[in-house]
């Protein structure tokens, strides 16, 4: 796989920018700060109470959620890509690295669930069930990072414009959108959520970076 002309190192910039925003929010969450906690509890108390009262919608977003962006679809996505960079293009750096980000990922969200252990939403009349800590939502971070990495492989090796703008258009649709299911289904504060925007756009942000240092590296020592 040979990047197009115009390909750039992710900006280390940006990387800083969304590493002190996560440590930010990280550590407002974690010291309950008061304003974002009376923040979280309006915004899901009052998508719950809709929740509630639209059942339609809600089996909509719960099979969305379950099914379509479930972390397991995501993984098995990355997954299915990993095989196919090794079965056509014999990319087997390009296939680890993907799967490798997308490993770690997954550990750093299990890693910061068990060490921040914030409660989930609880509610008398649930109208969904999740497992494990809230922060960050697992659903939104894995999201993420998988499309983060997949729409960076597609801008890497040279696609056609129409395929980018697709590609863009069903990432965008699916990182928001698995991140509002899970504050409208009551599993998870907004700030959960936010926090796996931002972690997994971290994520990928790092792992581009690395990427493209590791490529350097073998270009100039040959």
């Amino acid at each position: 796989m040979r990047p197009p002309p115009s390909d750039r190192p992710a900006p280390l910039l940006t990387t800083a920018v969304l590493a002190l925003s996560s440590a930010l929010l990280l550590a407002l969450v974690a010291g309950e700060w008061p304003p974002l906690v009376a923040l979280d509890e309006d915004i899901a108390g009052t998508t719950h109470r809709w929740a509630v009262a639209d059942h339609g919608t809600t089996q909509v977003l719960r099979i969305l959620t379950d099914w379509v962006w479930d972390p397991l679809t995501m993984r098995l996505l990355c997954a299915g890509v990993a095989v196919w960079l090794v079965w056509r293009h014999s990319a087997w750096w390009t296939a680890l690295w993907l799967a490798v980000t997308c490993a770690l990922g997954t550990v750093a969200q299990q890693s910061l669930k068990a060490a921040v252990d914030r409660p989930r939403p609880e509610w008398h009349d649930p109208v969904a069930s999740a497992h494990y800590a809230a922060f960050p939502s697992g659903h939104t971070m894995t999201a993420t990072v998988v499309c983060g990495l997949l729409l960076w492989l597609l801008h890497r090796c040279g696609t056609g414009r129409a395929l980018r703008r697709t590609a863009l258009l069903g990432a965008g649709v699916s990182i928001v959108g698995v991140g509002l299911t899970r504050v409208w289904l009551g599993v998870h504060w907004p700030s959960d959520v936010l926090g796996g925007w931002l972690l997994g756009a971290l994520v990928v942000a790092l792992a581009v970076v690395a990427y493209e240092w590791e490529r350097d590296g073998r270009r100039r020592s040959h």
